[in-house]
């Protein structure tokens, strides 16, 4: 099964990552580590938790909450895919114990959110890898491949046809038809749409001028709620062509072109290639905040350029859910909290990230 296989990939990546640069999967079990899905003996919550937010971890969130309610029989944790920007405010409300973001949070809803955690700051746990597939529906066309330039100008409307030379040139033999490009973006916020937008931003700027943003810029095209939403438009639609995260696409059974990275390849999306992907990725925060910057022109042999990091927003001390948020992210962070990800379509996180990250939720208060 592609969808098992892409994530036993990602296992090996990442296990080569760490041996080449003190950055692995948590196949890598540190001494004292669980290499399953179990939650740690003591570390069950007794209550009830309600978050919101990405919907690219929805999938993540669905398995994880099933085994930890499963073995913590008290625990009653919802969590409902309504997108970033929804997960945010739901949390600056108060309406969401913490929130799922694919995007670190804006200058004035850090302070927000900060204030919302009554004197201790909101902290960026980052909890998911999801690779962005870019995915279409063209019969007879597989294994189609892209660059940014190409991808921008397609999305922003300058390359409508799919015969398009600038298509054709980069898939030399392909059988193009010379029907219309329809493209497929999110209708609602999205971190997803957000990372997508700053990939195109930073690696094609001449042909990307709407900047990046969790709400879609570009004139035309035609937009779907959710992650799930744009998936079963692909699907159903001939001729169409969009981004969604990587478990998505497979659960859907889209094509997925390849995407030609820094390094001059063009590379098919993988858990392998997103592991390679996340390698140049920076902290930017600081303390127990965990705010990272993706190298989106990575060079990376073999990598995969186009992933998203989805965080957790919570507050690091102040909330009365403090105790409940603490031992389930504890679970998500740990070993086999992560190992639980592989045949989902994502990347575990590097075992140097997920170091910092299980660390970071230690310290909440």
């Amino acid at each position: 099964m592609k969808l098992q296989r892409s994530g036993y990939l990602a296992g090996i990546a990442l296990t080569a990552t760490l041996a080449l640069a003190a950055c692995g999967s948590d196949n890598n079990t540190p001494a004292g580590g669980s290499s399953d899905a179990s939650v740690a003996a003591g570390n069950c919550s007794s209550g009830s938790l309600t978050a919101q937010g990405s919907t690219a971890q929805k999938n993540a969130m669905d398995e994880w909450i099933k085994t930890y309610q499963g073995q913590c029989s008290n625990a009653k944790i919802d969590y409902q895919g309504t997108g970033s920007g929804a997960g945010i405010q739901a949390f600056i409300s108060g309406t969401a114990d913490f929130a799922g973001s694919d995007s670190a949070l804006k200058e004035d809803e850090q302070t927000q959110a900060d204030a919302k955690c009554g004197g201790g700051a909101a902290l960026h746990l980052p909890m998911v890898i999801g690779p962005i597939a870019v995915v279409y529906n063209l019969e007879g066309v597989d294994g189609l491949q892209l660059d940014a330039s190409t991808l921008a100008k397609i999305f922003g409307g300058k390359i409508t046809k799919w015969d398009d030379p600038a298509i054709a040139a980069l898939n030399s033999g392909a059988k193009l038809p010379a029907t219309t490009i329809q493209s497929v973006h999110r209708s609602d916020e999205s971190g997803t749409t957000d990372n997508f937008t700053k990939y195109l931003s930073k690696t094609a700027e001449a042909d990307w001028t709407f900047g990046n943003a969790k709400a879609w810029k570009a004139p035309g095209g035609t937009g779907a709620a959710k992650s799930d939403g744009v998936a079963s438009q692909v699907k159903s639609t001939p001729g169409t062509i969009s981004y969604v995260e990587l478990s998505f696409a497979e659960n859907s059974e889209l094509q997925q072109a390849k995407v030609k990275n820094g390094a001059g390849e063009f590379v098919e999306l993988t858990g392998e290639s997103a592991g390679k992907a996340i390698e140049g990725a920076k902290v930017t925060g600081t303390g127990s905040d965990l705010k990272m910057e993706i190298d989106y022109a990575t060079s990376t042999a073999g990598a995969y350029p186009i992933v998203l990091i989805t965080y957790e927003i919570t507050c690091s001390k102040g909330s009365a859910k403090a105790a409940d948020i603490k031992a389930f992210l504890s679970y998500t962070a740990s070993t086999g909290g992560q190992s639980a990800l592989a045949e989902l379509g994502y990347a575990p996180l590097p075992e140097s990230v997920r170091a910092k990250v299980e660390a970071s939720v230690a310290s909440i208060s």
